[in-house]
């Protein structure tokens, strides 16, 4: 029975007067609430203050009129919202409102997903006509064997068999019984700390201070027999010796595995994610260079630079060990290394000591190394494991909540209150991202890779461009995240600060290498020669040229027999062969100033 216009207007007025009761207990309530809280000077007038217990009970009068009518207007609207809903004319606009949504969500998502993928199949297929890769499988290295792989040996296993096995497979739990004899150290920092006013800085021309080890040795035997000491003390060099001495035997077992033709660390290339790879080997390899690094300074002063030639040349080796690896990371402690080679190399031509030959074996050694080269395959297997982490994460969405946990899911929730609610947020829209977004992430990754971070380096023509480098990092700083590209934006290096540590490093072995043919020059003539052409092609075959503008590296000869070798630098400007350093810190900064070879002031 339908009901009359007089009844729809009655009800319609009581609906209105039980709105209007509840709008006058909200605005009563208020006033009695927030009326003793406003001080006289602000109402200008203190008759209107009321007694406290008049206002609590206006106020809890208010309080129980807005509960009773909210709940009353609760149950109307929620009365006729069921009614409504519950027609069988509304249900069935509903299910076929329901039922078009539910058919345009379905085709965004099938639009979304066939676009992302014909872009990045697209792209991929025309990229790899031309010779590139993007599959991380491509820059695995090949196997070798094993008896002639330098990373088997039992003095290198050492230093990651606890987690790894011979094959990659993670050891679970790890196995405490291997000892890692490469684990070495120079230093007891427990006991005694780290004497880092002995520690030398070739790019600033300070050299390694022996007797500050010395020192530091004889001062820690007072507390530990860690590292043997005489009685009495010896020269700085000879005592430095003595207590790095503990490690000759294993130094030494190390030089003989050094000499097999391969190197290959068993890592778990199976892994679908890169960056979860365990690289248990790169730290030990960084600390037995420290090591090799202050015995070579030691068996120079020494009178025996034979020795020290020879841990040159086996940190040479240890940087060649990880080559292959298709990890940034691997890299850049390959330049650490190669950075701690330097130091007794510099320290040794500053103060003539080694000869012709030894010169002509460094040289050549330093010949060997092309680290552009190492930085753009760096930069293309970085890519390429980027982009598998992707399409892993395309496949397992809930790796996520892994990524931003660092790997530990044990009690980890993307409900977790502990957890920020932004990413919380962001990882509700993780899960219910298309296919498709994931596909246009790796093809962001791919693109900005390939136009803005290949480029820096021309490996054939052996240059650099910095001004790439900072286009890049200026792009990368205005690219305006979408749901398409924001995962590419978490994943992207800083790949232009990369790109200047490689170019440091070989500058600084373009440098030494120099270096070593004037010291020639100097041993048959007596004096440094006027220009670096008098070297050629006597003292070295082709001269470097300077990687950062392609000219020759500058040279001159100074007032007391010495000479400055330097290149322009990061900032592509000919500073006169002095360093640059920010204010306030003592270190240089290298994006300042010119990269500099020079010997201290006698």
């Amino acid at each position: 029975m339908s009901k009359t216009p007089k009844e729809s207007r009655s009800k319609s007025h009581a609906f209105q007067r039980w709105l209007f009761f509840l709008v006058i207990s909200i605005l009563l309530g208020t006033t009695a609430a927030l009326l003793p809280l406003a001080s006289p000077d602000t109402l200008q007038m203190q008759s209107f203050e009321m007694p406290n217990l008049l206002r609590r009970i206006i106020f809890f009068t208010c309080a129980f009129l807005i509960a009773f009518y909210l709940l009353i207007l609760i149950f109307k609207i929620s009365r006729r919202f069921w009614c409504w809903l519950f027609s069988w004319r509304n249900l069935k606009r509903a299910l076929i409102g329901f039922a078009f949504l539910s058919l345009l969500v379905a085709l965004f998502y099938v639009e979304e997903n066939i676009r992302g993928k014909w872009d990045w199949d697209n792209y991929k297929r025309e990229l790899e006509a031309k010779g590139e890769k993007f599959d991380f499988a491509s820059f695995i290295p090949p196997p070798v064997p094993d008896g002639q792989n330098f990373a088997l040996t039992p003095i290198v296993s050492g230093c990651y068999g606890q987690v790894l096995d011979r094959r990659g497979n993670r050891i679970q739990p790890p196995n405490t019984n291997v000892v890692d004899r490469l684990e070495m150290s120079i230093s007891d920092e427990s006991l005694l700390g780290w004497p880092t006013n002995g520690s030398g800085f070739w790019w600033e021309g300070t050299k390694i201070d022996l007797k500050v080890w010395q020192q530091y040795y004889r001062a820690l035997s007072a507390k530990t027999n860690e590292f043997p000491v005489l009685p009495q003390p010896q020269t700085p060099a000879a005592d430095v010796l003595l207590a790095l001495s503990k490690y000759d035997s294993t130094i030494e077992e190390l030089r003989r595995a050094s000499q097999l033709p391969y190197s290959r660390f068993p890592l778990d290339y199976t892994n679908k994610v890169p960056a979860e790879i365990l690289l248990p080997h790169l730290s030990a390899l960084k600390q037995c260079s420290q090591v090799l690094q202050l015995r070579a300074t030691a068996e120079l002063e020494n009178g025996q630079s034979e020795k020290s030639l020879a841990d040159i040349n086996l940190m040479l080796r240890l940087t060649d060990s990880i080559r292959s690896e298709p990890f940034l990371i691997s890299h850049l402690v390959r330049l650490i290394v190669l950075e701690m080679a330097l130091q007794p190399i510099w320290e040794g031509l500053a103060e003539h000591k080694w000869s012709d030959t030894q010169l002509v074996d460094l040289e050549q050694e330093l010949g060997k190394l092309d680290i552009l080269a190492d930085l753009q395959f760096s930069m293309r297997s970085d890519r390429a494991g980027e982009i598998g982490t992707v399409e892993y994460m395309r496949q397992h969405r809930n790796y996520l909540e892994l990524f931003f946990d660092n790997g530990d899911s044990n009690d980890f929730s993307i409900w977790d209150d502990s957890f920020n609610w932004r990413y919380r947020i962001m990882m509700m829209g993780f899960y219910l991202k298309p296919d498709g977004w994931f596909y246009e992430s790796e093809l962001a990754i791919a693109q900005v890779c390939q136009h803005w971070y290949l480029p820096i380096i021309d490996v054939q023509q052996q240059l650099v461009s910095p001004e790439i480098g900072r286009q890049a990092d200026e792009f990368l700083a205005s690219w305006k995240s979408t749901p398409m590209n924001v995962i590419a934006k978490m994943m992207l290096p800083a790949l232009n600060a990369a790109a200047m540590r490689f170019a440091r490093e070989q500058i600084s072995v373009d440098m030494a290498r120099t270096a070593c043919a004037l010291e020639r020059y100097r041993l048959a003539h007596g004096e440094y020669p006027e220009s670096l052409d008098a070297l050629l092609p006597q003292f070295i075959s082709k001269l470097p040229h300077d990687i950062i503008g392609g000219q020759p590296l500058h040279y001159r000869r100074t007032s007391d027999g010495q000479f400055v070798l330097y290149s322009v630098g990061w900032n592509e400007k000919d500073d006169g062969g002095v360093l640059g350093y920010l204010p306030h810190l003592p270190m240089p900064s290298f994006e300042l100033g010119d990269w500099v070879w020079q010997y201290p002031t006698k």
